[in-house]
């Protein structure tokens, strides 16, 4: 089956997680990516945080599958020459070392373009081009709160807190591959390539934008209706740290279920959906409250909300997270079980879909990774082991036209 993005080389100078997460995508719908490593050692992320001694680790398969990995050193002549000509033969480089990097490597922007003026280059930065902070190196938890997300995290009566999934990181390569997806597009219209960049703290703030919101209102009238804060609690300047407040407008909590003591993941997170009122009341049991006046608008129930959360939350005592969902969702309540890590690994619907797959490597064996999260109708999305280091060196060295002897004396030589 023809891929989307079939004929699209792209170099991966990229490391660790925010660059790899956006690379992988690209490979995943057709992209050749090949991910350029310092030979020996590669990428940081194949010996960080080892399962099996001497296998490349968990945090490099699944960030880097469908790939091909070239070993390759960039300060020896040779290597320098074999980029130059990867560079003339591809379409995007992607990278995220720190600033000036590739300059110190002879690869400026202007040197790129004489190379090849239809490349796309495509850089992860911590902050945006003449930040304040643009020299400062970021990570997942920097940017999370840079971006605005750790101020907002957590509840009002405790720190700032982040977040386990990947805001600053793979929420970063996500927003770069739309970049450069963007910027190939308008190469077909213009015939040039161009600089693409995204700054962390610029792509948790995409995530962050109905916080923002919050704060414009709150600049407005001093207080925000649907935080636990209010009616009763006081509001600060900024926007302060809801608990497992809804964010859209509608009061939604996590509550205990059957098992609760024992489980810590044993609960359902509940939202109570003003247009569904009279249905979330048949669902609890609790029909009176469908017309009576003390609860039959939200204002009506704002200043008693964590009383409704208490009884529903007696009407979970017997029923597990799954049977409460199941009853749940006949009345249309938005809900869902807390699914622990250990549940998303095994749940069937997530393997059914692609969600989650199990592909084979050659050094471990079989080992889970996720798989796409965007489904096609005319596309199906294979998801492939990662690359050994260097296994696909020769290879890529033949593509450029290096015989056998040619590539057996840059072994040799250590640039390779």
């Amino acid at each position: 089956m023809t891929k989307a993005l079939d004929g699209i080389r792209i170099i991966d100078f990229t490391h660790v997680q925010a660059g790899p997460a956006c690379t992988q995508l690209l490979a995943w719908y057709g992209a050749d990516v090949i991910k350029v490593e310092r030979p020996g050692s590669g990428d940081v992320t194949r010996s960080q945080l080892r399962d099996i001694p001497d296998v490349d680790a968990l945090y490099f398969t699944q960030l880097n599958s469908n790939k091909r990995s070239l070993t390759l050193d960039t300060k020896k002549p040779a290597g320098k020459k074999i980029l130059e000509e990867l560079v003339r033969t591809s379409d995007v480089m992607v990278e995220n070392f720190g600033p000036g990097a590739l300059d110190r490597m002879g690869f400026s922007w202007e040197r790129i373009q004489e190379l090849n003026p239809r490349m796309i280059l495509a850089s992860v930065k911590g902050f945006s081009d003449g930040h304040a902070y643009e020299d400062l190196k970021v990570y997942e938890n920097v940017a999370q709160c840079a971006g605005g997300a750790a101020s907002t995290t957590g509840f009002w009566d405790g720190p700032p807190t982040v977040t386990g999934a990947a805001l600053g990181d793979s929420n970063t390569g996500m927003h770069l591959a739309i970049g450069i997806l963007t910027a190939l597009r308008m190469r077909d219209i213009t015939g040039r390539g161009q600089k693409v960049s995204c700054a962390m703290q610029d792509a948790v703030l995409n995530l962050c934008r109905v916080k923002l919101r919050d704060q414009l209102r709150l600049d407005r009238t001093g207080f925000l209706e649907e935080y636990p804060q209010y009616p009763h609690g006081k509001f600060g300047d900024a926007v302060p740290r809801g608990g497992n407040a809804g964010g859209g407008g509608q009061p939604g909590w996590v509550l205990k279920c059957k098992g609760w003591q024992t489980d810590p993941n044993a609960y359902i997170y509940f939202t109570i959906q003003g247009q569904n009122w009279a249905n979330t009341c048949k669902a609890i049991d609790r029909p009176e409250w469908i017309d009576d006046p003390a609860y039959n608008t939200a204002t009506a129930r704002q200043d008693k909300i964590f009383d409704i959360f208490g009884y529903i939350e007696t009407w979970l005592e017997n029923r597990t997270k799954f049977e409460a969902v199941d009853v749940l969702r006949k009345y249309d309540v938005p809900c869902a079980p807390v699914m622990s890590m250990k549940e998303i690994e095994n749940d069937p619907s997530l393997r059914a879909s692609g969600s989650i797959v199990e592909v084979e490597h050659k050094a471990r064996g079989k080992y889970l990774t996720v798989g796409s999260p965007i489904k096609f109708s005319e596309l199906t999305v294979e998801i492939t082991g990662s690359p050994l280091l260097g296994e696909h060196s020769d290879q890529v060295l033949a593509s450029l036209g290096y015989d056998s002897q040619q590539i057996a004396q840059l072994h040799a030589e250590k640039v390779v």
